[in-house]
């Protein structure tokens, strides 16, 4: 039994491996479309490289038109440890940018002003929400084929997790105004700036 165990586990984590290489091979978070998908194999990619328990108090993603996505994150795997890791991953490589130290109230604990992926967020859902913000732009402002500048989760000073959001950033093709879109995380609509 604990064989069978051992062997079903080196086989996830072997796909999981196989799962990374192979969206690296193919450009990584890099040339991910700003879409469900692309935002979902983002996801992965951070689950693969931080694992599914991480905890985040930021994740970015902007997209630059030289050299694709770019992604930011500060995140630790041990949340009462205080201690957290601001990374970027940029044509394929991760780097550490800086460590910081979590100063929270009296009484509380370090993850209520944190989130998980899977949890209460979802890549592939915010990805979702930059299409529809796409077409709402198109519709709305004839704005034909905006752009991605930046997505990302905001989540608020206090910890509460029910205000968190989802923002969305879009600017027309050739420059000009961004346009910020606050979504709740139920994929609502909370404004348009």
């Amino acid at each position: 039994m604990k064989h069978q165990a051992y062997i079903m586990k080196k086989l996830k984590n072997s796909l999981i491996c196989f799962i990374v290489v192979l969206l690296v091979a193919c450009g990584g978070t890099n040339k991910q479309e700003a879409n469900a998908q692309g935002f979902g194999a983002i996801e992965n990619i951070l689950k693969s490289r931080f694992g599914d328990g991480a905890h985040y108090t930021d994740l970015t993603i902007t997209y630059n038109e030289t050299i694709g996505n770019i992604v930011g994150v500060t995140v630790t795997d041990a949340p009462e440890s205080l201690k957290m890791g601001q990374w970027t991953y940029s044509l394929g490589n991760w780097n550490q940018t800086s460590e910081i130290t979590l100063e929270i109230p009296e009484g509380t604990k370090a993850a209520d002003f944190m989130f998980q992926l899977g949890d209460m967020v979802n890549l592939g859902q915010l990805g979702e929400l930059v299409e529809k913000s796409k077409e709402q732009l198109t519709t709305e402002k004839g704005i034909e084929n905006p752009s991605l500048h930046m997505a990302f989760i905001k989540m608020p000073k206090n910890g509460n997790r029910e205000k968190m959001e989802y923002v969305v950033m879009l600017k027309p093709e050739n420059g000009g105004t961004t346009f910020t879109f606050s979504y709740g995380l139920n994929g609502v609509l909370a404004h348009l700036n």
